[in-house]
């Protein structure tokens, strides 16, 4: 992880201080599980409970002879402890605690995103419901079409927001998981019940079934809902960063007293926080690759997957909640300029308003044939002379045969495209 792109509470969840707590975790759970199984002392459980401790030094020493993280590990709790260190990792391989104490973390994890994406959906649905019916110019292919408003623009993030927020609620649930199925899950040395105990104890689900590792499509599939949320937040990054544009400048991100936006530039004011959420996204979704490929391992296992894991887990939720915190953050500042947005639909002659004019000419009697060709050449003589695009209307007589003065006031007024508005924010649940 980049310290950069990484907020403290979330590296501490993958710090290796609490890595090592954490698999401490499992295995004094898996003592205890083992104790209700009539198995191990209680007064063992209590001594390993109160006293078995690890230094994270001390089991770098040990690693660095037995090139085994766990054995190291495990050898160093034995060292805090007394007679009762025999029951330390008594049943189990490797992978039960790693994997199970990864399940853990993830669940760490999970609610610090979860508490981001509220946030982040909170702040969106409020940015949605202040600009409402602030009309603006809607575009298709980057070119001006009809009118919209700049919250209906950003009521369609909200609902990206609801649906990133199921698809996190249900794959967070699936790696809040573990597993203590022994060296190829068949539980011939651990019984299921243990494992049973052990995943109660922590807040995780057992798995149905496994190998020696837990399946990893189901970390594939979280990796991918945490890619289709930073390409969330790209793509309403990139709105942004379109809109900034000086030549549209309908909005722009906040900027900071003594911010410089170019070393050489002084006038220089750039979307910088938004094209760092196009950047990091790119990342993120490369880590979806590597979550697939780590799908496909040998018969009951092998560790082409752990090397990978170590990195995409911790850096891909470390930057997803970097990501959350900023472009929330963004939001909360971000400049809008209703009056750009109205200036900028005259821009293209009131073109804009050339479906509506056709779709009158048509419940006037016209053929919708006959009503294209006699507005579309009016359209183009507008775009390219650069003339308005209402007094060529008035002048054609054909326009003049069927719609009367009030019929073209009509046609040009862009209330007429808001007025389903309020009926679209009620279906997504932003009105009541």
């Amino acid at each position: 992880m980049l310290e950069r792109y990484s907020r403290p509470e979330m590296a501490h969840i993958w710090s290796l201080d609490n890595q090592y707590a954490s698999w401490l975790k499992v295995e004094i759970a898996a003592t205890a599980a083992w104790s209700k199984q009539g198995h191990v002392p209680a007064e063992d459980v209590t001594a390993i409970r109160e006293k078995a401790t690890y230094n994270v030094e001390r089991i770098a020493e040990i690693e660095a002879q037995t090139k085994h993280d766990i054995v190291a590990f495990t050898r160093n709790v034995s060292e805090s402890l007394g007679d009762e260190r025999k029951w330390i990792h008594y049943g189990l391989t490797s992978t039960d605690v790693v994997d199970t104490a990864q399940g853990y973390r993830l669940k760490e994890a999970n609610e610090i995103i979860r508490e981001d994406l509220e946030e982040y959906k909170n702040v969106v649905a409020e940015m949605a419901l202040k600009y409402k019916d602030t009309v603006m110019m809607g575009r298709t292919h980057g070119v001006h079409a009809e009118p919209t408003t700049f919250g209906l623009k950003v009521a369609r993030f909200y609902s990206e927001a609801l649906r990133n927020i199921e698809r996190f609620e249900r794959v967070a649930k699936a790696v809040e998981t573990g597993k203590l199925s022994g060296a190829v899950g068949t539980f011939a040395n651990v019984p299921m019940e243990v494992e049973e105990d052990v995943m109660a104890e922590l807040g995780l689900t057992p798995q149905p079934v496994g190998s020696q590792v837990l399946p990893r499509d189901l970390h594939a599939d979280y990796l991918n809902t945490l890619g289709l949320i930073a390409t969330g937040l790209e793509n309403f990054a990139t709105e942004i960063r379109s809109l900034q544009r000086s030549e549209i400048h309908e909005v722009e991100e906040g900027f900071g007293k003594g911010q410089k936006g170019s070393s050489a530039m002084p006038h220089k004011r750039n979307p910088i926080g938004s094209e760092n959420i196009t950047g990091l996204a790119r990342v993120v979704r490369g880590h979806m690759i590597t979550g697939m490929e780590d799908i496909t391992l040998w018969h009951e296992r092998d560790i082409s997957h752990s090397s990978a894991e170590r990195m995409i887990l911790p850096d891909t939720t470390s930057l997803i909640d970097y990501m959350l915190h900023r472009f929330t953050g963004i939001l909360k500042n971000l400049q809008v300029f209703p009056d750009t947005m109205l200036k900028n639909m005259d821009r293209t002659y009131g073109l804009i308003y050339s479906q509506r004019l056709l779709l009158k000419l048509v419940d006037a009697g016209l053929s919708r044939e006959a009503a294209y060709d006699t507005v579309q050449p009016l359209t183009a003589r507008s775009w390219d002379e650069q003339i308005q695009f209402r007094p060529l209307v008035e002048a054609n007589d054909t326009v003049t045969q069927y719609l009367s003065a009030a019929d073209i006031d009509d046609a040009f007024d862009y209330h007429y495209h808001l007025q389903n508005v309020d009926g679209i924010f009620k279906r997504l649940g932003l009105l009541k």
